[in-house]
């Protein structure tokens, strides 16, 4: 096998395309989806944080599966652009029907909601592990890996960005006679039809230049036995579920976060603006700096190595987390810029994982002789689910835990929850994240080393 040419611009984006549709369910789910099971669709915090737990943790032992069966899928089309293809629309009618209240009792609604998440957290495996996976094939150099990895995330925040400036107005606009739960699933269904279109543009603007006749392929007995074996992997897997549970508790909380404790305010230069809008512009300055995180990717991981810069991202995230629950709820500026800085510095953190992925499947591939690209990419989604799973049902915990009760008058106790699930306790999850990023071990001068060998390796299996 040859050394790839550069990947262009234009095919970039189309794989930047693919987070976009992603990114905005995983936006509704990490910011959206708790407050809508409480206070919309109308179940227990307690009983939310159960169902995510025990749909997600099913939907987490999917993953593997599913990349070991994109690992060994042939066709005309590559490995893991089909499923792109062919899984667009069932994802788009399941999102949809996931955010529709029926008209049920309240045992019933508990079915269907345990139903349908299982469902959409399914259908989202079967092709966010392939979109994942396909960046392993696109090309074998390290630095491409980073820059499609951030081109990834650019798409990603920015479907974040349009969901977080427009769900409010959206779900207001579709309201009609005040009917909150048709504002809910009209929106949804708007976001539903711009991520099957997205999810096309992807299939057909990129390429899988990584052969599979290139490299061995073995049993699924020996793929798990090789990832059980690569350290890399289980250190990157503790660093992603930390990073996401961090991620988890903060989006989870910040319609809490306004709606209970900032309230309404007066703020200079706009006078009287509502919590909704407040949490609006929040949840939407946050993804603006996101985007300013990813761009610096590149060149900190250029400057610092991917290792360090992952550490310093930590660091600054866990220390401005916990400074957030000190800060007043008149403190509008302050609360702004405090959680731009820190969307700012979690979101560079992405591309690094994404990227340090593809070198632990090089690693495993070096080690090993196999290369087991679509396992590997996939424990980064189960990763992923697991730290999402368990930051979604610590949410609905803490909640519980501190006498949250839905469209009330909260206590003092349940506001103090909500604040310190959205500072201190998500703060927790930053710097254990750290703690497993300390004992990563690909540098960038190995990296070096394992690419080329492996390059010869191929050139002398094709020979």
């Amino acid at each position: 096998m040859i050394q790839f040419e550069k990947i262009n611009f234009k095919e970039k984006v189309s794989y930047g395309f693919g987070d976009f549709a992603c990114s905005m369910f995983w936006t509704l789910f990490s910011m959206f989806l708790l407050f809508f099971y409480t206070d919309v669709f109308g179940i227990t915090a307690a009983a939310a944080g159960t169902m995510i737990l025990v749909a997600r943790l099913w939907d987490t032992a999917n993953d593997p599966l599913m990349g070991m069966i994109g690992d060994r899928t042939k066709t005309r089309w590559g490995k893991f652009r089909p499923y792109i293809l062919f899984v667009a629309l069932p994802f788009s009618i399941v999102a949809i029907l996931t955010f529709t209240t029926p008209n049920l009792s309240s045992d019933a609604k508990l079915i269907y909601a345990y139903v349908m998440y299982t469902l959409m957290m399914m259908v989202y495996t079967a092709i966010n592990v392939p979109y994942a996976s396909l960046l392993g094939v696109m090309t074998n150099d390290s630095r491409e890996r980073t820059s499609l990895a951030s081109f990834r995330f650019l798409g990603g925040f920015a479907g974040g960005l349009v969901v977080t400036a427009t769900a409010n107005p959206l779900i207001e606009y579709f309201s009609t006679d005040a009917n909150i739960e048709a504002g809910y699933q009209k929106t949804i269904a708007v976001y539903a039809f711009l991520a099957a279109i997205f999810f096309i543009l992807t299939f057909t603007g990129t390429k899988e230049r990584l052969d599979p006749e290139e490299v061995d392929v073995a049993s699924f007995r020996d793929d798990l036995h090789d990832l059980i074996k690569n350290k890399p992997w289980f250190i990157m897997l503790g660093a992603a579920i930390s990073v996401l549970i961090f991620n988890s508790l903060r989006g989870s909380a910040i319609l809490y976060y306004f709606k209970y404790f900032i309230g309404d305010q007066n703020v200079i230069y706009f006078g009287h603006v509502s919590q909704g809008a407040l949490s609006a512009v929040f949840m939407t300055s946050g993804q603006v700096a996101a985007i300013l995180g990813v761009v610096l990717a590149i060149p900190l991981a250029g400057k610092f190595g991917k290792k360090n810069s992952f550490i310093l991202s930590g660091l600054v995230c866990a220390g401005l987390s916990a400074l957030f629950f000190f800060i007043p709820s008149n403190q509008i500026a302050l609360i702004f810029l405090v959680h731009m800085i820190i969307s700012m510095s979690s979101s560079l953190v992405f591309p690094l994982i994404w990227s340090m992925y593809g070198d632990v499947s090089d690693y495993s591939e070096w080690k090993t002789g196999h290369r087991a690209t679509g396992l590997i990419f996939s424990s980064s989604s189960m990763s992923q689910k697991m730290g999402w799973t368990l930051g979604g049902a610590i949410s609905g915990w803490i909640l519980a835990a501190f006498g949250f009760m839905a469209n009330q008058a909260q206590t003092e106790e349940s506001v103090l929850g909500i604040r310190l699930m959205i500072s201190v306790f998500a703060a927790v999850g930053a710097l254990m994240s750290v703690g497993f990023m300390y004992f990563y071990p690909l540098s960038e001068t190995f990296m070096n080393k394992i690419e080329n060998e492996l390059i010869e390796k191929r050139k002398n299996n094709k020979g």
